[in-house]
Order: structure tokens, then sequence, then C-alpha cells
């Protein structure tokens, strides 16, 4: 097998790359019989120096190839017909702004593997940048709260060099006595953003203390699904798995951690149908307490009201005043601070592809080499032989334009 490292070509441009050097040695080693090439870029973390370092080969063509391994969407000039190619279409969910390359994906009769949807049996995620997208997104929190208050000036994330001067940075942070921060999620996302309230050595509550008791020093409280949902049938019991599968049947309890809460850092995941964490209306009370939001899930006018839209690495921060309903100032008068960046990974891009890597390597490499006995391949292949797979059937309409 002939592996192919592709340049990624999005604007703006992304710094990631499935391999490092070091993680594509190391394949080398594991499988002897993997041929790797790696495609030309002036804007990958790891400069072509350092693969050339290694003896691995950089090309300026990528055609004989079997399969092309990116992170991001590979612009529809760029695709190579006949190939595997390895990215986040991001098709999955019918995004309308990527119809015409799912189309030129089938219409190229190419194999797509979405990076997103390579799952074990049970349907966990083996491969992401969760981790990383939770520690800068709770970074940059921090960060927008020492801005606003005039407290403490953190360094933009992508003018650090690595996860340790990250943590080294986090030296700097000061918060008042009794700051109350509720963290959403239980996966890779709010994990990566438990690390950065762990490095700041902030204590951790549980659910009862936080609601009724306040502290004399900073906590946080991490939080899960049925934790900020309740049944609408008050004689039903609460279920995980019956929210997963009705989630219609719920509604949101969150209120309670917002008259207590001064921060909220959302790591969730947040599924069709599920109830809302906050309405625009729940944001006009009060009783409200939370003025800062780090939404690092980012659904744009979703469960958190306040995302409003998504923000940028240059422009990571934004205000949103609960009773116009508009955009503001991130430091205006009465405004809940928003930070929304949907690419957070991007900031931290060596750590995050050296991560990647690391799992790509121990979940996805073996399945070429096994048969695909535990059938990771095949969960992941969306087209083949210029058609939806069985499991992405139901794209076929989104394909089409009838939806």
């Amino acid at each position: 097998m002939k592996l192919g490292i592709i340049k990624e070509r999005k604007t703006p441009p992304d710094r990631r790359v499935v391999f490092s050097p070091e993680k594509l040695t190391e394949l080398q080693q594991k499988y002897p019989k993997t041929e790797v090439r790696v495609e030309t870029s002036n804007i990958r973390i790891f400069p072509d120096k350092q693969y050339r370092e290694r003896e691995i080969p950089v090309v300026e063509d990528l055609s004989d190839c079997d399969v092309l391994l990116g992170v991001k969407e590979v612009p529809i000039k760029a695709l190579i017909p006949e190939k595997k190619y390895f990215f986040f279409s991001h098709t999955i969910k019918k995004q309308p702004y990527n119809r015409d390359l799912l189309r030129a994906v089938l219409e190229k009769n190419i194999q797509l593997y979405d990076h997103e949807v390579i799952t074990d049996y049970t349907g966990h995620r083996l491969i992401g940048f969760g981790r990383y997208a939770g520690i800068v997104g709770a970074y940059n929190g921090f960060r927008a709260l020492g801005l606003r208050e005039g407290t403490f000036n953190l360094t933009k994330v992508e003018n650090l060099s690595d996860y340790k001067a990250v943590v080294t940075e986090l030296q700097k942070v000061k918060l008042p006595k009794n700051y109350k921060i509720i963290l959403t999620g239980g996966g890779k996302v709010a994990n990566g953003a438990k690390e950065i309230l762990e490095h700041l050595n902030l204590k951790e509550v549980n659910l009862q203390d936080y609601l009724i008791n306040t502290f004399d020093e900073p906590v946080f409280c991490q939080i899960e699904v049925l934790d900020y949902n309740k049944p609408k049938n008050k004689n039903k019991l609460p279920d995980k798995y019956d929210f997963y599968n009705n989630p219609e049947d719920y509604e949101s309890n969150f209120m309670r951690f917002a008259k207590v809460s001064d921060m909220f850092i959302a790591g969730h995941f947040y599924g069709d149908g599920a109830p809302k964490f906050f309405s625009r209306e729940d944001a006009k009370t009060p009783e409200f307490k939370i003025n800062l939001i780090a939404d690092i899930s980012c659904d744009i006018n979703g469960p958190v009201a306040s995302t409003i839209k998504p923000s940028t690495i240059a422009e990571p921060f934004y205000g949103y005043d609960p009773q116009t309903e508009k955009e503001v100032e991130f430091d205006a008068p009465g405004a809940i601070t928003v930070m929304a960046v949907d690419n957070l990974p991007c900031e931290l891009p060596k750590d995050a592809s050296e991560g990647f890597g690391e799992m790509f390597l121990e979940h996805v490499i073996p399945a070429f080499y096994n048969d695909d006995k535990d059938g990771i391949l095949n969960r992941a292949l969306m087209t083949f032989n210029g058609k939806l797979t069985p499991r992405y059937e139901y794209l076929q309409d989104f394909v089409d334009g009838k939806e």
C-alpha cells in the first residue's frame, strides 16, 4: 500500500496534518510494506525539511498513491479520481455548502472515508481533534475573562509553541473568590476543557454542593446530559438511553445552573431534537447569572441562545446583549461574552496533529492489514463505485438536491 499525505488547500489555511514526521516513521517501522509520500506544503506545521530528514519522500504529485490522507475538505479541483481518500468531508449532516463536494466524489469514483465516522462497533468515535478543541476553547474562555475584566492578559494560543506553553501561560490567570464554572459534557471535548481547569488547580465540586453552596475559592462542576435535562413526565425516571432515543420527551433543567454560575464552558454533544439549554427569554431574566460562555460545541442559533454566529481565530470573542438579542462588543456592559470559534484545534496544530496521528496509527492503519476484521474501514466508507454505501444512502436526496 502506498500512502500519500496531501497538502491542505482549504481557506483559511489549516496547518494540521494526519501524520507528523515522527509518526510516519513509526508507521513504516510497524508496517514495512507501507510506502509513504508527502505532498510539499508551505503551510504545514511540520516543514518539508523535517520529513526529508527522516528520508520520507516529499513530492509535488501524489497520483501514484493508493490512499490519500488529509484533514479538512479537499477542493473539488484537487480531487484525484479513482483514489481512496480520508478527510473530514462535513457532509454527513447534509451540510449544504459541501453538497457539490460529495457529488464530485461520486462522479470521480472516489472511495471516501470520513474521519468523523471512524468508529468502533458501538459507534464510539476512535479518532478526532476533540481533546484539543476542549483545551483551546477553555483557554480562550479565560483569555476573554482576563481581557474583559482587565485582570490578566493571556497570549493567543496560535502564538504559543505548544501545549506546554499553554500550561505555562495559565499561571497568569487570577479568578475571583466564589467564581463558579459549569462544564457540560463527558467526552473528549469536555475532558480536554477539564484539563485546563485542573491546570488552574480549580476545585471540582459535586452537583449538589455546586447548586446550594458558596465557596471561598473558584470552583467548577462537570455535568452530563441527565443533569441538565429532565423528563417532561414527572412520574418518569430519567434514563440516558431513553433520552438519546426520545429527546422530545425531555425538557431543559439547565436554568438551575445558570442561576448560580459565572462561566459556562459548553463541551457537550448536541443531538437533533434535544432540548435547548436556555432560550433568549431565559437570558433576559434577572436570575440568569452567566456572563461568559465558551461555546466549544458551537451550534449556531441552537441550544445555547447567545451563540448567534461563529467567531474566528482572529476575532474570537463577541458580546450578546440579552435584552436586544443583538451582537455587541464582547466587553459591553450587561453583555454575555461569547467565545464560539468553530475550528479551535487549528490554534494548536503541532499537538493536535501528533495526537491525531497516534490515534490513526493505532485504530485505522491496522485495518488495512487485518482484512478490516473489526469493520473500522467498512463503517467509515461513504462512497464506493460511484454510489453511496448502504450506511449513507440517507444522503441520496441531499445529493440529488431534493432537500
